[in-house]
């Protein structure tokens, strides 16, 4: 990792730890379900976190972007069964992520290959790649970049983040959305996914900040 993806990996790193409604400390057993392909009840969320359901329904009270389904079973929080432009397919089910940083993470984080398929924002030509636990490979097209953001005064993590993080075909594809986004960057895949490496590192070693609760 070079100096500059570093420093952008600090800031990163920083921002997500400081976003409200983030709880790291969740996101392991929480994806891990999510990503079974069914819709999660408080209970089983209890049980894969060690948290009583009582701590599980305070922390989620602080995480308003978390989707639900009409039994108020959780169907989404950065991986999600909703359609996104983020296709995620892993085990034979088709997922979707709130981001193009959400599917470089989140298969280190749950430790399983994925296929995901996105269109490049500003052209819609697509971009496809596989996702190991150790990163991104076979990139189609082999130009393709994501954008980052680093807000200093972070909102909601889908508006402050997953709002602004696509996939691009290439760096030329995506100057006009950074000429009305001055505060972003784009980088290549594979650097993206270094940028986002303290993140996976942080909760698989079970030291994310901010508790449940």
């Amino acid at each position: 990792m070079d100096t500059d993806t570093r420093k952008l990996a600090t800031r990163f790193t920083d921002t997500v730890n400081r976003a409200p409604g983030v709880k790291l400390s969740l996101l392991r057993p929480l994806l891990t379900l999510l990503a079974s392909g069914e819709p999660v009840t408080l209970d089983q969320l209890a049980a894969q976190a060690d948290r009583t359901v009582d701590e599980i329904r305070q922390a989620l009270a602080d995480m308003p972007d978390t989707e639900y389904d009409t039994a108020g079973r959780i169907i989404g929080n950065g991986l999600t069964h909703n359609p996104t432009p983020h296709r995620y397919q892993t085990g034979g089910r088709t997922l979707y992520a709130w981001c193009a940083m959400d599917t470089l993470v989140f298969p280190a984080i749950i430790g399983h290959t994925a296929q995901v398929t996105s269109p490049c924002r500003a052209t819609g030509e697509p971009v496809r790649l596989t996702v190991t636990p150790d990163g991104p490979t076979h990139v189609e097209p082999t130009t393709a970049v994501v954008s980052v953001v680093t807000p200093d005064a972070p909102t909601s993590v889908r508006a402050a983040f997953c709002n602004q993080v696509h996939f691009f075909a290439g760096a030329d594809a995506a100057n006009d959305w950074l000429g009305e986004h001055p505060d972003a960057q784009v980088l290549p895949v594979a650097d993206a996914f270094e940028v986002g490496r303290p993140i996976i590192e942080q909760v698989l070693a079970g030291n994310a900040q901010g508790g449940c609760c």
